[in-house]
């Protein structure tokens, strides 16, 4: 099977950058489009009451740093595609920073493959933080591609 279309959600973590590498070595091979993403969230506080009466500032800070980091992660990431031969597209997607997020992007370009990092977390860490890959996995038709920590 020959992928046309590569898509891979960049955190600014190791394990996102080893899965950017992933990528660009198939995206390479198969002479695909590479697609990175960095996922912004519109509004962190989206089911919280206590900020309302200073929103506006608490949000344009978040949002700048936040955007910011992204573009920073995506830089780096792109970087690591030039290094293996492959010129990425990077952009940052605003909206949700969640596995919903990944899939709506991955659908919105046409993408037909995700690839990404997991941080491997076991026990009482994956319950408390939860595995990002694994509801990707859950919530997608696509086939996802896991590089491991």
């Amino acid at each position: 099977m020959s992928y046309q279309n590569i898509l891979v959600p960049v955190d600014g973590s190791q394990i996102s950058f080893s899965a950017v590498k992933h990528a660009a070595e198939i995206a390479k091979v198969f002479n695909s489009k590479l697609t990175l993403i960095s996922l912004v969230a519109e509004d962190p506080f989206t089911d919280s009451d206590f900020y309302y009466n200073y929103s506006s500032a608490i949000m344009k800070e978040y949002f700048v740093q936040a955007t910011a980091n992204a573009q920073k992660a995506l830089k780096e990431a792109d970087e690591i595609a030039k290094a293996v031969g492959v010129n990425a597209e990077t952009r940052v997607v605003e909206g949700l920073v969640s596995a919903e997020g990944v899939i709506k992007t991955a659908k919105d370009l046409n993408a037909d493959v995700i690839v990404m990092g997991s941080h491997g977390r076991k026990g009482f860490q994956k319950l408390l933080l939860g595995s990002f890959a694994t509801d990707v996995l859950r919530h997608t038709e696509l086939p996802v591609l896991v590089v491991k920590a």
